[in-house]
């Protein structure tokens, strides 16, 4: 796939060639309570040891969410997964409320160097919905809690809020401060209530205005102090939104960034997700979720180098077409493989927000001449 660039900054980059090779079905439930609504959406990391592991948000009756840790051996079609025990458990008050559906959900792991720990980004679902906490571990197998995220010192909305994923490292704010950053995607009251319902409002509305990608920013000097300050918001910044060509009704975070460079140009790359109404005809609509390329610069990642035009991951297995939410790929980890070649990643995803599929990407940017 071919694609142009996201045009308006000084270092865009002109073009990128994205080849995708599917690697197949990683986990589906394994017929335990915990798993009996899906396993999906993980997180994926490299432990200490080197060795893979992924953190699929496992869904028990009620819509009862957990996360545990995979460790993952094998690959194209033969993955040889070990389930061992749960990285987070419904526990703390912001997890947990009287009715069905909570819990700890869609987690994403990201190592940062500069703490020597491990960040998981989550979605605590409690008594106030949806919001953002934060946990860390110093081996990638045992977590404690930081607690939920507080956006007092930025502009940002307080409300529902998902799909977090931390930087691996420091980054200049839009105000010039060295901070920890980290996606995350502000949810419309309408869209929480009725997604689908809300489709034909959402479409009037203009594409700034829908559900995007944001960045908070957390100042590194308290956090090197206390790393419970990882949860003090400072700045809040919009830097990628809705657009007609794909991802029109809603985009949201998918995987963590990574270092990369392309043609000259270094930056960070990470998956992202869009939703698209397929509906039509007087149907309620469906939707559709995939996942595309975004490439932000090293120092601001608000400034945004390179978006995928077109998705480079749809929709395209039974799994994916057909499962507790029908036309859903939702990329949420990103395993580097340098021992394959530069710029090539494994990508870990949600199939139908019922199992955990692979797929594996080579990203490169194309001949000259190339059009």
């Amino acid at each position: 796939m071919l694609s142009p660039k996201q045009s308006g900054t000084p270092d865009s980059i002109e073009q990128l060639q994205v080849r995708v090779e599917r690697l197949g079905t990683v986990l589906t439930p394994d017929g335990e309570p915990t798993e009996a609504g899906g396993v999906l959406n993980p997180a994926a990391t490299r432990a200490p040891g080197r060795e893979l592991l992924i953190y699929p948000r496992c869904v028990a009756e009620g819509n009862i969410s957990r996360v545990r840790i995979v460790r993952v051996a094998g690959e194209s079609g033969k993955f040889d997964c070990q389930r061992l025990d749960f990285a987070l458990e419904p526990q703390a008050p912001y997890e947990l409320r009287p009715h069905p559906g909570y819990g700890c959900e869609d987690p994403r792991v990201t190592y940062v160097p500069l703490l020597e720990s491990y960040l998981m980004a989550y979605t605590a679902f409690g008594p106030d919905g949806p919001r953002i906490a934060v946990a860390i571990s110093s081996d990638a197998y045992h977590w404690e809690r930081l607690g939920p995220v507080r956006f007092a010192g930025s502009a940002n909305v307080v409300g529902d809020d998902k799909d977090a994923a931390f930087f691996p490292e420091p980054v200049l704010s839009p105000k010039g401060r060295k901070c920890f950053a980290f996606y995350h995607r502000p949810m419309l009251h309408l869209s929480s209530v009725d997604g689908r319902a809300a489709i034909p409002m959402i479409e009037r509305m203009p594409f700034e205005d829908r559900e995007s990608i944001r960045i908070g920013y957390v100042p590194v000097a308290p956090v090197l102090k206390d790393r419970s300050n990882l949860c003090n918001v400072v700045e809040s910044r919009q830097v990628l939104s809705p657009d007609a060509n794909w991802g029109s009704i809603k985009i949201g975070a998918g995987t963590p960034p990574v270092r990369v460079t392309l043609g000259g140009t270094t930056g960070w790359l990470a998956l992202f997700h869009g939703v698209d109404s397929m509906g039509g005809g007087g149907q309620r609509p469906s939707l559709r979720y995939a996942a595309g390329i975004v490439v932000h610069d090293l120092e601001r990642p608000d400034r945004i180098l390179y978006r995928s035009p077109q998705p480079v991951l749809t929709p395209e297995s039974d799994e994916e077409l057909k499962g507790v939410v029908d036309n859903v790929v939702f990329p949420t980890g990103l395993d580097p493989r340098p021992d394959l070649g530069d710029n090539v990643f494994d990508v870990y995803y949600g199939m139908g927000d019922y199992a955990v599929g692979a797929a594996r990407l080579f990203v490169e940017e194309p001949p000259a001449g190339a059009t």
